[in-house]
C-alpha cells in the first residue's frame, strides 16, 4: 500500500526580526579575490620555506645518545634560521585573529600603550566552512576599524572558491582558516593597495542608527507557509 500523503493547508507564521540592518561581507569580484589570492601566497612564501628547512629540535636526550655514541652533534649545535621578518605581522588561525580584534575595540588602536600595529587586512577561506564559524567577522572588523580613517580601515577579504590546500602549502602548515596582516609588513605595499582599491570598508548600519536615539518599532514578519490540516493531524494515532 502506497502511504497515504497528509493534506497541506496554507497558514500564516508571523516572527519577529530585528529593526535594524546587518553587517554584511564586502562583496569583491571573483577575479579580484584570485588577484588577491595570489597576491597573498606570494607574500607568505617566505614563512612556509622558513617551516620546511627549519629542523625541530630532538630534544637532550636525543643530544646525549649521539654523544655518547660518538655520533657528530654539530649539526644539532648549528643555530637555527632566523623566522623573516614577515612573521610578526601575520597572524594565522580564528582564535588569534578573533583574539586580537577584541583587543583592538576594548582600547584605541592608535593609543600610546598599543604594541601592535593594526590589521591591514585579514583574509578568510570560506569555502567548506559553516557560517557560524566566521559570521562574527564582518561586525568585529568595522568595530575594530571605527578608530582609523577610511583609508586604514581594515579589509575583509572573504574568498568564495576552496582555497585551504594553496594556502596551506604557502604557509607550510596543515590547516589554514584565517590569515591576518598588518600594517608596515615587509613587501606587503602591493598587496594592501591592491585590497583598499577593490574592497570596500566594512560599515555598521545600525551602530549609527541607533546612536541616533530614535525609537523603533518591532518589525514583525508574516509568511505563508505549508502545514498539515488539523484534520490530518486530529485523525492520527
Amino acid at each position: 500500500m502506497k502511504p497515504t500523503v497528509a493534506p497541506l493547508r496554507k497558514k500564516v507564521v508571523h516572527s519577529v526580526d530585528t529593526s535594524f540592518s546587518s553587517v554584511e561581507w564586502p562583496s569583491i569580484s571573483e577575479q579580484d579575490q584570485d588577484a588577491i589570492l595570489e597576491l597573498i601566497i606570494s607574500l607568505l612564501a617566505p614563512l612556509g620555506h622558513h617551516r620546511r628547512t627549519a629542523q625541530a629540535s630532538k630534544g637532550k636526550r636525543d643530544t646525549k645518545r649521539k654523544r655518547d655514541s660518538g655520533t657528530s652533534v654539530i649539526s644539532d649545535s648549528l643555530p637555527k634560521p632566523p623566522a623573516p621578518e614577515i612573521a610578526s605581522f601575520v597572524d594565522i588561525g580564528l582564535s588569534a585573529i578573533t583574539r586580537n580584534l577584541q583587543e583592538h575595540v576594548s582600547q584605541n588602536v592608535d593609543s600610546v600603550g598599543t604594541t601592535k600595529l593594526p590589521y591591514a587586512l585579514i583574509f578568510v577561506a570560506r569555502s567548506g566552512q559553516a557560517s557560524a564559524f566566521n559570521s562574527h567577522y564582518p561586525q568585529l572588523v568595522a568595530v575594530a576599524s571605527q578608530s582609523s580613517s577610511s583609508n586604514h580601515s581594515i579589509r575583509l577579504v572573504g574568498y568564495s572558491k576552496p582555497c585551504a590546500p594553496a594556502l596551506s602549502a604557502s604557509l607550510g602548515i596543515p590547516r589554514v582558516s584565517s590569515v591576518g596582516i598588518r600594517h608596515g609588513a615587509p613587501l606587503s605595499k602591493p598587496l594592501i593597495d591592491f585590497v583598499q582599491s577593490c574592497v570596500p570598508p566594512i560599515t555598521i548600519p545600525w551602530l549609527s542608527e541607533a546612536e541616533t536615539g530614535q525609537y523603533r518599532h518591532t518589525r514583525l514578519i508574516s509568511e505563508e507557509k505549508l502545514v498539515p490540516s488539523k484534520q490530518a493531524t486530529s485523525s492520527a494515532p
